[in-house]
């Protein structure tokens, strides 16, 4: 029996809070790997994201610099954790992450740690703030938005908007809005955390439905599993969903690769109304937290990314299971407090 190849893998997204990174999903689709095995180095940014203690799926975790810190402090610090681990893969799983991952990938290219990312273009066009323009170019139906800057400007969208509608941060966070009060409630919530613009969005009654999968950049769908959410937070996030046969689905994301020439892991979030029409709420430019229901249902998304990083030649998948389930669930770990102490004083654990 050949023995598999090891690769060292850097993973951040580690967080498991109400709204949870995609890290921990990701590292055990790559655990699950077939065709290698890994040394999972896990990349953090606050001491208390669990993963970090996780140490059955991380193997070393270091503390990186936030994302607003800018390209050069966290080069400054994947070239230091590179020294000590040789990093062959590196996945970025969060939206806000990506902007500065992207502009260093020649550079991290050339250190010898691969990546496979959306071009920059790609990220900026699908961006929530540019989704209406979107839709036209790609015939793509989605719902009517607009970008709003000031609180003043956003209170005058009666004029554009029937309530009640969504008021979403640039990032991350979505809210039902049902009057005015409510859109400044959340308009401040957003900003404060992160930033202008917010985006009002025209609410569709429906059913909300996922489909997450990998493009190869040619215009390929190398893997897609729809899923239906079964049980949604109050921040709108599946915290159960089943994978379902849908063609429609299907062909909608084959369409947004195609035109798109997608690179990397993506989530399409999308509503179907009361005359079963599907609309594109979102593109999430990266692997959702849900993405370890894609390996359960046949679809081994993160294994499959790491060998197009490396530049392998991957085929198509072609099926998978309907009816799987996702649950997610709370769980307490128990770690010592010098583990707590050693990665908040020298950012390694």
């Amino acid at each position: 029996m050949t023995e598999k190849r090891k690769l060292t893998i850097a993973v951040t997204g580690l967080n498991a809070i109400d709204s949870p990174g995609p890290g921990v999903a990701v590292i055990r689709g790559l655990k699950e790997a077939q065709s290698f095995d890994c040394r999972i180095i896990g990349l953090g940014y606050e001491s208390l994201e669990p993963g970090i203690f996780m140490h059955d799926l991380v193997d070393k975790s270091y503390l990186i610099p936030y994302p607003s810190s800018g390209t050069d402090a966290i080069l400054e610090r994947i070239e230091f954790i590179h020294n000590n681990e040789k990093i062959d893969v590196l996945i970025p799983n969060f939206d806000a992450e990506l902007y500065p991952f992207i502009r260093l990938e020649k550079t991290l290219a050339d250190m010898g740690i691969h990546t496979f990312l959306p071009t920059l273009a790609q990220f900026e066009e699908r961006h929530k703030v540019n989704l209406d323009e979107f839709g036209k170019k790609y015939g793509i139906k989605v719902p009517k938005s607009k970008s709003y800057h000031d609180l003043h400007s956003a209170l005058k969208l009666s004029h554009d908007f029937e309530y009640p509608v969504l008021v979403k941060g640039k990032f991350y966070e979505a809210y039902v809005a049902y009057n005015d009060d409510q859109v400044k409630t959340y308009f401040n919530k957003i900003t404060a955390k992160w930033g202008t613009p917010v985006i009002i969005q025209e609410f569709v009654h429906g059913s909300e439905f996922n489909v997450t999968g990998l493009g190869d950049g040619k215009g390929n769908t190398i893997a897609a599993i729809p899923m239906r959410k079964q049980y949604i937070t109050d921040k709108g996030k599946a915290w159960g969903g089943v994978s379902i046969s849908d063609y429609r689905m299907l062909e909608l994301t084959g369409q947004f690769l195609s035109q798109t020439k997608w690179r990397g892991g993506f989530e399409l979030e999308l509503m179907k109304d009361k005359q079963n029409e599907f609309y594109l709420l979102e593109i999430n430019p990266r692997m959702p937290a849900w993405i370890y229901l894609a390996v359960g249902a046949g679809q081994n998304i993160p294994e499959t990314l790491v060998r197009l990083a490396l530049g392998e030649e991957v085929k198509p998948f072609t099926e998978y299971k309907v009816g799987k389930m996702f649950v997610r669930y709370a769980w307490d770990m128990i770690v010592d407090i010098e583990e707590f102490q050693q990665i908040s004083t020298t950012g390694e654990l």
